[in-house]
């Protein structure tokens, strides 16, 4: 069974889907989620399955299920919170054709950080405005997706504003150059009355990688969620990439496993 503190993480996470989402569809063992202003994200598009129970899955049957439920699009994305209901449904889904990624949930048991500095110079870190962001984050989608169009490229960016919907309170964090330019940024997602924070999608501009931003960044960020009452403060990191162990020497323990299953 997961520990109390990984099913609040999980049910705040549920609720982030649901809330950030255009429109939604129940299935069993989870929900659809739709934006319908950006087809072209798979993370605005997709299946979530939240139940925590393997038995109210059907493996078998969920490829169909996400068929039906995705097939006016070219591509299929499922999001299953729970590790032991991603451990069942992961055959079949292998089979039906799908790629499977897993992540660490990270919990911050560190103490708290009490400023935010870069490591040769003292980084201004503050709330920023995606248009303030848009740019580096546009060169950096274009360097990972070089093949796709412009369309494509301003969903990936825009979709950020939907993410306002998804929490009480949502900033985006930035720590600037001495000239002003952004050069790391992170989402930060606050329920201060459940005592809860995420912070999500930390990137560093590939022209100020390795110089302490994202340290800044991420102190800030630590920092503001634990000004806010949030006690709770988690992210989530691929278990087979660096950042993992980057977040692990600033205090992140991994509490849990989330799982995602690609097609197309």
């Amino acid at each position: 069974m997961p520990s109390p503190e990984l099913q609040r993480i999980n049910s705040f996470l549920s609720a982030f889907f649901r809330r950030q989402a255009g429109h939604i569809a129940g299935l069993p063992g989870g929900f659809a989620v739709y934006d319908d202003a950006f087809v072209h994200s798979r993370a605005n598009n997709q299946v979530v399955i939240d139940t925590g129970i393997a038995a109210a899955i059907d493996p078998v049957a969920l490829p169909g299920i996400v068929d039906e439920a995705l097939g006016h699009l070219p591509h299929r994305l499922i999001s299953v919170l729970d590790d032991e209901v991603a451990r069942a449904c992961a055959e079949p889904l292998l089979r039906a054709g799908y790629t499977h990624s897993s992540y660490l949930v990270m919990l911050h048991e560190g103490p708290t950080p009490v400023g935010a500095h870069s490591r040769s110079r003292r980084a201004p870190v503050e709330k920023v405005t995606l248009d303030e962001i848009r740019g580096p984050l546009t060169r950096r989608w274009r360097g990972m997706l070089p093949d796709v169009d412009d369309t494509v490229l301003r969903h990936l960016v825009d979709r950020r504003e939907a993410r306002h919907r998804g929490a009480d309170i949502v900033h985006f964090i930035g720590a600037r150059t001495e000239r002003g330019e952004v050069a790391s940024w992170a989402d930060l997602y606050l329920d201060p009355a459940g005592g809860m924070a995420q912070i999500e999608d930390l990137v560093t501009s590939d022209t100020h990688l390795g110089q302490g931003y994202a340290d800044a960044v991420l102190t800030a960020a630590l920092r503001l969620a634990a000004d806010e009452g949030c006690g709770t403060r988690f992210l989530t990191a691929d278990a087979t990439d660096w950042p993992r162990h980057w977040y692990e020497r600033r205090g992140f323990s991994a509490i849990g496993h989330s799982h995602c299953f690609e097609r197309g």
